[in-house]
């Protein structure tokens, strides 16, 4: 079996596919840190979880006008009330996002925000989880993430509560369920592969089932 790849002069190519799994895995150890705000130049850098502890921060940065671009680095979730937040202010500002290393749940429909919305280049792997309550099928695959069906999508978890229920909406996504685009790095290029992941695979992310015509680009999740 083969996958396609696109190679770093930008021809695409096809090589055999690739396991490796450890970096997914690797993934995890990364903690639950809260949100950091980093600015450097005109790239608005935003690792560990989106619990809404620094959007304050993220949003006084977007408001000055100097930020092209936020980069998500490694963020593993958060709250679908944090994510819908940062999304607001991300399409407001109608800056660009970019997604270096894992980006999971919360960061996810930040991160889809974005007027153009990519991996980031280089040698680390880069994965986008986007939580899902089942398995998609075509015509999800097909409209799911463009535009504002993303919106609809993000909405599913954050229903309010029911009215003999205490609180406000409560968030229903598993942070391992959902549908995982990667994208790996090769001598050949960088190799993309989509997998819906049902969340009894826990950690080993290697029991996902592997989803085919889900290229990225082609569906929106990334832009050119």
């Amino acid at each position: 079996m083969s996958d396609k790849v696109e190679s770093f002069d930008g021809r695409i190519r096809k090589v055999p596919r690739v396991k490796s799994w450890y970096w997914v895995l690797a993934a995890f150890a990364f903690g639950a840190q809260a949100a950091e705000i980093e600015l450097e130049g005109s790239r608005l850098r935003v690792s560990g979880m989106l619990d809404g502890s620094a959007i304050g921060q993220f949003m006084e940065h977007l408001g000055s006008g100097q930020v092209r671009t936020v980069i998500f680095e490694n963020s593993l979730g958060g709250t679908a009330e944090a994510a819908g937040e940062y999304a607001r202010a991300i399409r407001a500002s109608g800056v660009n996002t970019e997604a270096r290393g894992q980006c999971y749940a919360a960061c996810a429909y930040a991160f889809l925000a974005g007027k153009e919305h990519r991996f980031a280049r280089g040698f680390q792997v880069n994965g986008l989880l986007i939580p899902l309550v089942a398995r998609p099928g075509p015509q999800d695959l097909a409209t799911r993430w463009r535009g504002d069906e993303a919106h609809k999508t993000l909405a599913e978890f954050t229903e309010p509560a029911a009215p003999d229920a205490a609180g406000g909406p409560k968030d229903r996504w598993q942070p391992t369920q959902g549908v995982l685009f990667t994208a790996t790095p090769t001598l050949f290029g960088r190799v993309y592969n989509t997998y819906y992941c049902d969340g009894t695979q826990g950690r080993d992310v290697s029991r996902c089932e592997l989803l085919t015509d889900a290229d990225p680009y082609k569906l929106g999740v990334l832009t050119p």
